[in-house]
């Protein structure tokens, strides 16, 4: 079957970075469906696995694209929620090979009916940043999606990806004041779109624009962008006994004696540690991504796809990937269709 993997980790420029490729049909296993993929949208963790790494050729190429869209073709023998024809999406499992192939593998219990009311394309934007969204905030930050915590303050870092922009509509759901950072014209506009009650400029210090907003503390962070370069900020700007929340390593030691003065608690964010680990709640998954495909069919979800390409092969995979590296996109990018 057609696919896009590859064998060595490359710089995107380099047309052997992704390569269109001939592989074997994968065969699900009992809690599998057998995914037809009609879409794949395209993240940061794409771009963190296939750049240079001091790694070995791989001995069978390695496909990405954890974000899939696409039509259940077959289902393992232990499957009782979906059946061949359903229209699913989900974001699979990075121990295995992800979706950027004609048909693809995953457990039953991370896969979802799609949103009723999105197309392939529009869908396959959703699920992994949805559900990092969703764990930050609702199992790291331990906020309550019903709007417990309404009227407290939250700080996004990196509020126009794919991730912050699900991360500001959880939030105003569920009654928080949403402050997140943004430099670009454009940028601002999207999160303002979005609900974000205020915008700050991450390219300057934000505690002086915190307090000008007329706050000495938010309540809750999330840092959806990168961890080194805010850590003391959010640690400064954090209320004492609050709650930090991130998603990417940090590549230094991070100073926490304040952080200790403080009482603060910091959690990191994984949305593959559910099924990596095959944890006993790993269909909260399916529940999360029912609850958006409801939000998004009844209107009170905005979709966030803002690029499309198309057909999926090496080309428009590397394209996806340079846009994605040169740290301007906002929201998702999705490749889409097949090229028979």
């Amino acid at each position: 079957m057609k696919a896009v993997g590859l064998t060595r980790y490359l710089p995107i420029d380099d047309p052997d970075a992704l390569q269109d490729l001939s592989v074997p049909m994968p065969v699900p296993e009992p809690r599998d469906v057998l995914v037809r993929v009609e879409a794949v949208g395209v993240n940061p963790v794409d771009t963190k696995v296939r750049a240079p790494k001091d790694a070995p050729v791989q001995p069978s190429p390695r496909i990405l694209g954890w974000d899939v869209a696409g039509v259940v073709e077959a289902v393992g023998a232990e499957v009782t929620m979906f059946r061949p024809g359903d229209e699913v999406y989900y974001a699979g499992d990075i121990t295995r090979p992800g979706g950027n192939s004609r048909y693809a593998v995953a457990d039953e219990r991370i896969v979802a009916l799609k949103p009723r009311t999105l197309d392939f394309a529009q869908a396959a934007a959703l699920p992994l940043t949805a559900l990092t969204a969703w764990e930050s905030l609702f199992d790291r930050l331990q906020l309550d999606p019903e709007g417990g915590n309404a009227g407290q303050s939250l700080l996004i870092i990196g509020g126009g990806g794919g991730v912050g922009s699900l991360g500001i509509q959880f939030a105003r759901r569920a009654g928080l004041t949403v402050i997140t950072t943004a430099s670009r014209e454009e940028t601002s506009a999207w999160v303002q779109e979005l609900g974000a009650d205020h915008v700050v400029d991450h390219r300057r210090p934000l505690r002086p624009q915190v307090e000008a907003l007329g706050f000495a503390h938010v309540d809750w962070i999330a840092d959806f962008a990168n961890t080194d370069p805010y850590w003391d900020q959010m640690v400064d700007l954090v209320r004492p006994q609050g709650r930090i929340v991130t998603i990417v390593d940090n590549t230094g030691p991070l100073a926490t004696a304040e952080a200790k003065a403080k009482s603060v608690t910091h959690a990191w964010e994984m949305m593959f540690t559910r099924a990596r680990f095959r944890t006993p709640d790993m269909i909260e998954q399916h529940r999360i991504l029912e609850r958006v495909a409801a939000w998004i069919d009844d209107g009170s979800l905005r979709q966030t796809l803002k690029t499309r390409l198309g057909p999926i092969d090496a080309a428009n995979l590397r394209e996806a990937h340079r846009r994605l590296e040169s740290g301007t996109a906002i929201g998702k990018i999705v490749v889409a269709g097949w090229k028979d």
